[in-house]
């Protein structure tokens, strides 16, 4: 597969096998001493042991932090921070998926702040309260293909009290490089696989969808669902499958690009059933999508028939793409409801309360209030569309 070096919106190395350039990007971004933070599953992995190997060989030091939840928790990134500062540490190497880069980031966020990590949420201009200079480097290895907050400039953790999924912002986030080597992806497991995959796809789409004007992105989100739609069924059925691999890596980076247009309903729905009941966020994105976008047909059927057009669907628009969506979940095996994800119980007012208070509320093509959220929600745990009738 072609290796190349981009530098939109940050330094990415790209191609397989280029993990074997982390040391080298260490001392480009002057890290000396580094802290890799990654999480339970894969610290002890071959491919983490392959990382500390090549930082260590280059007097770099083998430390590592992996006491990271599936969604992070401030507790997490407490813990990190304190070992970034006992370690004397001067950066971040965020090493694995979305939960250990979005913690990662954090640390490095972090380490220098007098303030609570919640005074910097993503709200106005309350990054500016942060002391930028105190900002630790970060480089970023993702290892699965879906979030794409190796390009972002933001990092999402869960408020333990309120179980409130923050989504906390500063530009000095954005990692400094990125190494995406799609061979660190091939050991991820299918419902990894799966549930990344649809978060890229869930980006792209929504990005898309979202009614905000910034052609740059929507132009990214639209090619970024050519490459989900080609090459997440390719990787789904062979693992080894190193190109498509490759190409799903740079459909999670260009969603996270993309969505600096907009999110909506997907994820601010998607939100708070992970911060309540520890779901994998993409595939709860995933069981969410086509109840979204029947909520949404109204505002975004005509925009539909340009997308089934480019995706080769034919000219039907909204149904082809619904269609598409549900026959992709179903092949991937996807589950149809929340109550097929293991959601039992769950107070549907507050969901619904959380959800239009999410900020990627605000994009969505049609207006969430807490009524059409709790349509949502229970569309969404019985699987019945016609509680979405518009």
């Amino acid at each position: 597969m072609t290796h190349a070096n981009w530098s939109y919106p940050t330094a990415i190395r790209f191609g397989a096998g280029r993990i074997a350039e982390l040391a080298e990007a260490c001392v480009q971004t002057g890290l000396k001493n580094p802290l890799l933070v990654t999480d339970p599953g894969l610290a002890d992995l071959p491919i983490t042991g392959q990382a500390l190997d090549i930082i260590d060989g280059a007097g770099l030091g083998r430390a590592i932090f992996h006491d990271v939840d599936a969604n992070p928790v401030e507790a997490n990134m407490i813990a990190g921070v304190t070992a970034f500062k006992t370690g004397d540490h001067d950066g971040v190497i965020a090493f694995g998926g979305g939960s250990a880069l979005d913690c990662g980031k954090l640390i490095a966020f972090m380490a220098g702040q007098s303030r609570a990590v919640w005074d910097f949420e993503d709200i106005g201009d309350w990054w500016t309260r942060a002391d930028a200079d105190t900002i630790a480097p970060i480089i970023a290895v993702p290892t699965t293909a879906g979030t794409g907050s190796e390009v972002g400039r933001a990092a999402v953790v869960t408020n333990e009290a309120t179980h409130e999924k923050k989504i906390i912002f500063h530009p000095k986030m954005l990692p400094a490089i990125v190494i995406a080597d799609p061979e660190l992806t091939t050991g991820m497991p299918p419902f990894i696989t799966v549930g990344t995959g649809m978060d890229a796809l869930a980006h792209c789409l929504e990005a898309f969808c979202a009614p905000t004007y910034h052609p740059m992105s929507e132009g990214i989100a639209l090619e970024g669902l050519r490459l989900v739609k080609e090459n997440l069924p390719a990787v789904f059925e062979n693992s080894g499958n190193i190109e498509a691999r490759g190409h799903m890596m740079s459909a999670a980076a260009m969603g996270a690009v993309a969505f600096q247009k907009g999110l909506g309903a997907i994820h601010s729905m998607s939100h708070p059933v992970g911060a309540h009941f520890n779901t994998h966020h993409g595939m709860t994105n995933a069981v969410f999508m086509p109840y979204v976008l029947a909520f949404n047909r109204p505002a975004i059927e005509d925009k539909l028939v340009r997308l089934g057009a480019f995706l080769g669907l034919g000219d039907s628009g909204y149904s082809a793409i619904f269609d598409w969506v549900l026959n992709t979940r179903e092949y991937l095996g996807v589950p149809h409801t929340l109550a097929d994800l293991g959601v039992a119980g769950a107070d549907v007012a507050t969901l619904a309360r959380s959800a239009v208070g999410d900020p990627t509320a605000g994009t969505n093509p049609r207006k969430l209030d807490e009524a059409a959220a709790a349509r949502i929600f229970d569309a969404t745990m019985t699987g019945d569309f016609s509680k979405l009738g518009n």
